[in-house]
């Protein structure tokens, strides 16, 4: 059953996360400094205090194309991994996009053409995000602009066509239409881009325009918050408590909104469930980053954010997991992670796409690469209770297929992807230009 709300888990948290500052006054940041951007009803959600917000009909009409999506024990996967481990997943690649990303794309577009709003402006790396948009904006009639990614544009010209079969209009990032993006390009006309690059160019464009706001699709608190109707189901779907939520993180969304209801029971003392989230050795933002403020995109056009980051000046390494692509972590997730509510982990590329392989000869269902890298942990955790007989009840969740990826999937058959694990000399000099 679809639940009726969306869950906030601040007013659950042993302590409050660190506010959003204006990079100019250090200050916190009000609704005022957010409205150039964003409908009231988003920077209201962003900061609610709230436990539980209701969900709008209008956009229970519009989920219910897709949702409740289908948890699955994935029986095969266990057999051929011959583990005691019983492996649940949640599945979002039935939805018009594909992915998980419409769970947020429909309110942020309610809420906006609710407001009067005619254009939405953004940035996508897979195009996950970009292509869950352009539907939501073909629902509530809003004109749409997206910036992709060079590296992603380049490797996946059917997510771009599909986001143009839904009437966006769609630019690889940096591009010359933005100063931000005509800066880049001056400095190196080869620019693979980045998420924190094609940020700064929605950002310019949606600030610069009086009808026009911006939509992110991952790491603010509302965009978490809308994603908890994952969680939520499962929850109730689940046939038994899990010993272990896995979820892949790049900007945080899709294991947040996993995680959180699970997390729920856990701070209330009904659970002992350990949450694991997994990024790409190519950027550690959890593991390999720093707690700091920092601006959300390259140019700093953004609110300063305390995260877990790379530094925004970072450019990752042209991964095929394009979505995990960013140099920063959810603030919420950030907080919680220095709260000490879930461990991190890394994956390479290879052993990534191993695992994807592996779960669609098994289970049928060919993974985008963003969620491989939690299969990749779910079965290494799946093979550690093989070794000691532990019968542990693993969830995960499968936050997209790979129908688009299957570029990709075809370089690593054919044995030509390479795995970047980035250098700490990179890291720090990115840390070096944080704000001071």
């Amino acid at each position: 059953m679809m639940p009726s709300h969306w869950y906030n888990i601040v007013p659950d948290l042993p302590a409050p996360p660190p506010p959003p500052l204006h990079p100019a006054t250090r200050r916190p940041v009000g609704p005022d400094d957010l409205a150039p951007l964003f409908p009231m009803e988003l920077i209201g959600q962003e900061v609610s205090g709230e436990r539980y917000v209701p969900i709008p009909e209008e956009v229970l009409d519009v989920y219910r194309l897709w949702r409740p999506t289908p948890l699955i024990r994935a029986r095969r996967l266990e057999r051929s991994l011959g583990t005691p481990a019983r492996i649940y997943y949640k599945y979002e690649g039935g939805s018009p996009a594909g992915s998980h990303k419409p769970n947020t794309a429909v309110p942020q577009a309610y809420y906006n053409a609710r407001e009067g709003v005619r254009l939405l402006t953004t940035e996508t790396g897979a195009g996950q995000w970009g292509s869950a948009l352009a539907f939501a904006c073909a629902q509530f009639g809003l004109e749409c602009r997206i910036w992709m990614v060079r590296a992603s544009y380049d490797q996946k010209p059917y997510r771009h066509a599909l986001m143009r079969v839904y009437g966006a209009t769609v630019h690889a990032s940096p591009s010359p239409v933005t100063s931000a993006g005509g800066k880049v390009l001056a400095a190196d006309p080869g620019s693979p881009g980045s998420l924190g690059i094609a940020i700064s160019e929605a950002v310019e464009v949606a600030a610069a325009t009086s009808d026009a706001r911006y939509a992110l699709g991952s790491v603010l608190n509302h965009v978490l918050l809308h994603q908890t109707v994952i969680g939520e189901e499962a929850l109730a779907q689940l046939p038994e408590p899990p010993d272990v939520v896995i979820g892949c993180t790049g900007g945080g969304s899709n294991f947040a909104g996993l995680a959180f209801p699970f997390l729920r029971e856990k701070l209330a003392g009904r659970s002992r469930t350990v949450f694991r989230a997994v990024e790409p050795a190519a950027c550690p933002s959890f593991t390999g980053g720093t707690y700091a403020y920092d601006f959300g995109d390259t140019a700093g056009f953004t609110p300063l954010l305390k995260m877990h980051t790379l530094g925004h000046s970072f450019v990752p390494d042209p991964i095929h997991a394009g979505g995990l692509r960013y140099h920063g972590m959810s603030p919420l997730l950030s907080h919680m992670y220095e709260l000490g509510l879930f461990e991190a982990v890394t994956r390479s590329q290879n052993e990534c796409f191993e695992a994807g392989v592996r779960f669609a000869r098994t289970e049928g269902i060919l993974p985008a690469p963003e969620p491989t890298h939690a299969l990749a942990e779910t079965i290494a955790e799946a093979l550690r209770c093989k070794e000691s007989g532990e019968e542990k009840v693993i969830l995960t969740a499968l936050c997209g297929h790979g129908h688009f990826d299957l570029g990709a999937y075809e370089r690593y058959l054919a044995g030509e992807l390479e795995d970047y694990t980035l250098p700490r000399e990179r890291i720090q000099q990115a840390l070096s230009e944080l704000p001071s």
